[in-house]
């Protein structure tokens, strides 16, 4: 498993809702612990490690040893009030910032690892990082939150990615669209459809 950085596919893709959580989703959450705090982030969504789930990992400190650890499975926000604009970041656009106008406060009724029922409203940096992992989850990245002028400023980073993404995968290190697709398809069956 490792973070997957734009212009991947997956992180376009709108996750499904989860309807299993068993060991395997247990050690994929481990994991991703793993590569957020490795990577010095305080949020990863499924999406950012190429798996279409509906799934999110917090750690406001980016430290395994500070903070808390949230998992939020299948989240909804509601309740959204006031506005503020700070810069953001992404692990899937490592070294790339830039301002983001985000809802203050913020609304989320989500499940744990243990199929615990969460509710929580949230304000400071835990709501803006709660509404950018969950916009991943939507395949909307913080580029499309951001005003058009700003993100002009951006473009020559972003198509630095775009031309590494575009050769690693002519050169076979980065699978194919079409494989990767039916490989999403291939997890959505195994944790997002309703076993009779």
């Amino acid at each position: 498993m490792e973070i997957i950085t734009h212009p991947h596919p997956t992180l376009s893709y709108k996750s499904k809702t989860i309807q299993r959580i068993n060991s395997e989703l247990r050690d994929i959450v481990a994991e991703m612990f793993e590569l957020m705090y490795a990577a010095q982030g305080v949020g990863l969504a499924a999406n950012q490690v190429n798996l279409p789930l509906r799934l999110f990992i917090v750690n406001t400190s980016a430290d395994s040893e500070e903070g808390e650890q949230l998992v939020f499975i299948n989240p909804v926000l509601s309740k959204g009030k006031g506005s503020e604009i700070e810069d953001e970041g992404c692990l899937s656009l490592p070294g790339v910032y830039g301002p983001v106008n985000r809802t203050r406060t913020i609304h989320v009724e989500a499940f744990g690892l243990q199929g615990n029922a969460i509710s929580m409203d949230l304000d400071g940096l835990l709501a803006r990082v709660v509404q950018h992992e969950t916009d991943h989850l939507d395949g909307i990245m913080f580029l499309d939150r951001m005003n058009p002028l700003s993100l002009k400023t951006l473009q020559a980073d972003l198509q630095e990615f775009e031309l590494e993404f575009a050769s690693r995968q002519q050169g076979g290190i980065i699978e194919s669209n079409d494989v990767i697709y039916a490989k999403l398809t291939e997890w959505e069956a195994k944790f997002c459809t309703q076993h009779v």
